[in-house]
Parts: C-alpha cells; sequence; structure tokens
C-alpha cells in the first residue's frame, strides 16, 4: 500500500455536492484506494486561467495497492463520471481530481510529475493537506506546514485567500456528516 494525497475541486454547477460525489466515486468499487483522511471544505479564487467562479477544494488522503499511474486513471474516470471537459487549461470545471503525491515518488514522467509541480506554491493545496494530515511533507521539498507558510508569507495581494467553508460538511464513506 502507498500512501497517496488527492486534491479535490470544483468550480461548476453544485460544487459541493460535486465533491461528496468525487469522495464517494474515489472510494468505492473494484480496487479503489481506502480513504485514510478528508480535509474541511475550503471556497478559494481561481489561480490562473479565464474569469471564472470560486472553487470549492479539499484533500483526500488514501492508502492505494496500485500504481501512481493506476490512481490517476481512476482520478480520470471520477472526473469523467462528473462531466468534466478540458477546453481550456486551467478553465472551470465540474470536478478537478490532481495526484498531489504518492508515497515518497519523485519523477518528472510527463504524464503524471510527482509530486504535483505546482502543489508547493498551491494554498488551495496545502492548507486543506495540513488540515487532513498534520505531519504532511511533499516529497523532495519540505513540510506542508512550512511550505504553506512560506506561499501565506508572499501572497501579499490576498489572492491564495482561503476561506474554510464548516458549512459544507464531507465524509468519508461510513461515517456521518461532519
Amino acid at each position: 500500500m502507498t500512501r497517496a494525497v488527492l486534491a479535490l475541486g470544483s468550480n461548476l454547477g453544485d460544487r459541493h455536492a460535486t465533491l461528496r460525489g468525487a469522495v464517494d466515486a474515489l472510494s468505492s468499487g473494484p480496487g479503489a484506494p481506502t480513504p485514510v483522511a478528508l480535509s474541511p471544505v475550503y471556497e478559494t479564487a481561481p489561480v490562473g486561467g479565464p474569469e471564472q467562479d470560486p472553487y470549492l477544494n479539499a484533500v483526500l488522503v488514501v492508502d492505494f495497492d496500485g500504481t501512481a499511474r493506476e490512481l490517476l486513471e481512476r482520478a480520470q474516470a471520477a472526473e469523467r463520471e462528473f462531466d468534466r471537459v478540458r477546453e481550456v487549461r486551467w478553465g472551470p470545471r465540474t470536478l478537478d481530481v490532481d495526484v498531489i503525491a504518492f508515497g515518497d515518488t519523485v519523477d518528472d514522467d510527463p504524464v503524471l510529475t510527482l509530486p504535483h509541480p505546482r502543489a508547493h506554491l498551491r494554498a488551495f493545496v496545502l492548507r486543506p493537506w495540513l488540515d487532513a494530515d498534520p505531519a504532511a511533507v511533499v516529497p523532495g521539498r519540505a513540510p506542508v506546514a512550512t511550505l504553506l507558510a512560506d506561499v501565506e508569507d508572499a501572497d501579499t495581494t490576498g489572492e491564495q485567500k482561503l476561506t474554510r467553508r464548516d458549512d459544507l460538511a464531507l465524509r468519508l464513506p461510513g461515517e456521518a456528516d461532519r
């Protein structure tokens, strides 16, 4: 089993329902990863790309008995299940599932770069990841807490401001809403 980190985001349609459905989709079926931790939901402004509505973001930590590419395939299948369309880079989307880390793997594979090449720069990944796993480390970089502090210190314009949405509960399969 390998511990992996998945970042979830949605800014089209019923964003909360999409994130809830994504957690269920990623955690069910043959060969599904075993959920370990789930962050609270954060609302964030989009980073890069065209003008668009805010995102809801969360992080799901899983144990997976397969390869990183197999986990990517599961992530992309979940995106398709929620009608993800890839027309504009960094454009709006019903669901975005990124494999952020896969164990201690550091790999420049163009299909799946690990850890995610921009994760260490994005508060919308780091803050929920830290909530889900306070001891988390971005492989080959630094502890998530250190990287988040660096991002927050560098964000003088407030572009990476996150709002924790405690009114939008997510749950791991088999748990009550929290």
